[in-house]
């Protein structure tokens, strides 16, 4: 990357922290919703000084604060009770206790149709180019978006674009590789990485 001007490095700064609280926020999100307190989220996520100390938080948000304490201690008193019962639920089973029995348990499972509408594969009609965005912000956002769906070399992923931006696509992929938050296999297809 050229060298940049004191203007230009702080603004370039200023949209890498955009985007990684962006980040911050969707992993935030992600975890209220598998946990099922979307409720939650809709009152802390994103807000200035959310979870941590700041003396002028509003009195909702101090109470979701409360609230989302107090729901992680119940959990905490659950799990504490079931690893009394010898029941232990491990991450990774294979790792953490090799040598134990996994005990089958029943898994909440959804219907195709339901899969499809939370997770709808690429369309295999013909699609329209994007417009490459011009802020560094939104180029994150959109090659994130487009590995999403299925990994790709830069090549590929730079036709995704009117204009083929090959070049920009290349500096954002080295940037989000160097965070990271995608990789890269033998044959060059970038993907994002479990997070």
């Amino acid at each position: 990357m050229p060298s940049l001007r004191a203007k230009e490095k702080e603004i370039h700064e200023q949209d890498l922290v955009s985007v990684l609280r962006e980040l911050h926020d969707e992993l935030d999100r992600a975890v209220f919703q598998t946990y099922g307190w979307d409720d939650l989220a809709e009152q802390l996520v994103g807000r200035p000084g959310a979870t941590t100390p700041w003396p002028e938080k509003p009195e909702d948000q101090l109470e979701a604060e409360e609230d989302l304490l107090q729901r992680l201690v119940d959990l905490n008193h659950q799990r504490a009770a079931e690893e009394a019962q010898g029941k232990i639920r491990w991450l990774r089973p294979d790792y953490q206790a090799p040598d134990e029995t996994p005990e089958q348990t029943k898994l909440d499972t959804h219907t195709d149709a339901e899969a499809t509408s939370r997770h709808p594969g690429p369309d295999p009609g013909p699609t329209k180019k994007l417009t490459w965005p011009k802020t560094l912000q939104a180029q994150i956002r959109a090659v994130r978006d487009q590995l999403a769906t299925t990994p790709m070399d830069a090549p590929t992923l730079a036709a995704q674009f009117k204009r083929k931006p090959e070049k920009s696509v290349t500096q954002v992929l080295d940037a989000l590789a160097e965070l990271g938050m995608v990789g890269s296999d033998d044959s060059g297809q970038y993907r994002l990485r479990e997070t």
